[in-house]
């Protein structure tokens, strides 16, 4: 028996009436919603459903710089002179009473005052704290936004919601939206790329690959975690004795066969698992170039302080760097070493002096090529820490922190919103998560509104039905 009449004999209900009671009408509709799906084939990751706001698009990628586990706004971007004022006093409770507080709930809350002077940096006179002079070197590109606020108080959860959206597990994250709405400009690599990188100055929290899933969007818009020392990603080599040639058959054969089920079943998950093993034969070649830094020019190894290859969060940036100029669209890097709970003073002192200089030189290396222009660069935490002590150190804070842009459209050398006097509380210009995303796509010239997918009969979309674009921070 030939093997598509034993494919044909795996037909069920559901691709049946699919394929036949629903005819005119579903094609008709698909033509509307869906018009790729008439040609009867599945949509391709490099080309965005959407393709919307191009003449008006001024971002073309973002890399997402993640200090994960809630830098202190209050020893990074938001200086606070009342808090030192009041440094060991007990903490008014005007401010505190009835809102959630992590570990502090129940206990007697004294102010903490920074613990590190803060200095002021380029023509702008931007206010950053003296532990992160490489950033004072870019001070007249980034907006420093002080006002920044979300909705879960735990590490997990506000991942969750700093990259979806939403608390609920299960959703598209932010890059597998933008990969889906947009496209990607590279044939041979992923998207939506993550990066980890571990640090010595803090508790390392773990981060769920979830935090980079697909949800419901098709599988093939999940990110693809790179490891950022040894092979990028599993098997990415040929095993001994197997050509380029020999993999290209076998490819062909597997996907020939797949597609021959698809024309059965009619399984998007199918036309998914076709485009990732095209994809991922193509990575065997792309992606051993890409972490191959040799040939960088030694004086852009010192500018970010790495000869590559050992994990860490430099390296990481000049991967993201390499990437970018390769057309991947999300490049998402996660350093875990921001969760002061205690000896805030010296792991500060650790942990910035891990991430500033690789930092800075990105957003230098971008702009010295002309890339800065159309790459959106964001960096802050999942949330910031309470003007409280706890101890030595500082709780989890959901209220007001910071993090700041530089830019795809955004205007340099400007700060955005204020925390009132003592940092608790974003009272100035409240930017929310969901305004981060709004304003994301508008850079890339799409109305976050229209950005939707039906799924279980509703619409859903990155901003649920909540987010405004921030227009004054836009150049």
């Amino acid at each position: 028996m030939k093997i598509d009449q034993l494919l044909r004999q795996r037909q069920n209900r559901r691709s049946f009436l699919n394929r036949s009671t629903v005819g005119i009408g579903s094609l008709a509709l698909s033509s509307v919603l869906e018009p790729w799906r008439v040609a009867g084939a599945s949509l391709p990751d490099n080309l965005g459903y959407y393709r919307m706001g191009s003449a008006t698009a001024r971002a073309k990628r973002v890399i997402y710089l993640c200090m994960a586990g809630g830098p202190s706004h209050l020893e990074t971007l938001d200086y606070k002179p009342r808090l030192a004022e009041m440094d060991g006093q007990p903490m008014p409770e005007s401010f505190t009473k009835g809102q959630p507080i992590a570990q502090l709930q129940g206990q007697e809350l004294k102010c903490l005052g920074p613990q590190h002077e803060f200095r002021h940096f380029g023509q702008s006179g931007q206010h950053l704290c003296s532990l992160f002079p490489n950033i004072g070197g870019i001070a007249d590109d980034i907006c420093i936004v002080r006002s920044f606020h979300t909705e879960q108080i735990n590490h997990d959860p506000a991942h969750t919601f700093l990259n979806t959206g939403t608390s609920i597990s299960g959703r598209p994250s932010m890059g597998s939206w933008l990969w889906y709405g947009l496209g990607n400009d590279s044939e041979n690599l992923p998207g939506f790329v993550v990066l980890t990188s571990l640090g010595r100055g803090g508790q390392g929290q773990p981060i769920s690959s979830r935090q980079w899933h697909s949800g419901f969007l098709p599988g093939n818009y999940q990110g693809v975690q790179f490891n950022a020392s040894g092979d990028p990603v599993h098997y990415v080599k040929s095993p001994s004795g197997v050509t380029l040639a020999d993999q290209r058959r076998l490819v062909s054969a597997v996907n020939a066969l797949n597609r021959k089920l698809d024309e059965v079943v009619d399984d998007q998950e199918i036309a998914t698992r076709i485009q990732q093993n095209e994809l991922a034969f193509r990575m065997q070649t792309s992606v051993p170039e890409l972490m191959d830094i040799s040939d960088e020019p030694q004086h852009i190894r010192e500018l970010y302080g790495t000869e590559g290859g050992d994990g860490s969060f430099a390296s990481n940036c000049l991967l993201a760097r390499r990437l970018a100029e390769r057309g991947v669209r999300f490049i998402h890097l996660y350093h875990r070493s921001w969760d002061h709970h205690g000896g805030i003073k010296k792991n500060m002192g650790v942990t910035a002096k891990e991430v500033d200089q690789a930092s800075a030189a990105l957003v230098a290396d971008l702009k010295q090529r002309g890339m800065l222009d159309d790459t959106l660069v964001i960096w802050g935490g999942e949330f910031g820490r309470t003007p409280m002590a706890q101890g030595s150190g500082r709780d989890h804070h959901i209220r007001g922190f910071s993090l700041w842009m530089a830019g795809g459209g955004i205007r340099g050398g400007t700060h955005y919103g204020e925390t009132d006097e003592l940092g608790y509380k974003a009272v100035v210009d409240p930017f929310h998560v969901h305004d981060l995303h709004a304003t994301m796509l508008h850079l890339f010239g799409v109305d976050h509104k229209r950005l939707t997918y039906r799924y279980q009969g509703r619409d859903f979309r990155l901003t649920d039905v909540h987010g405004r674009v921030v227009h004054r921070i836009l150049s």
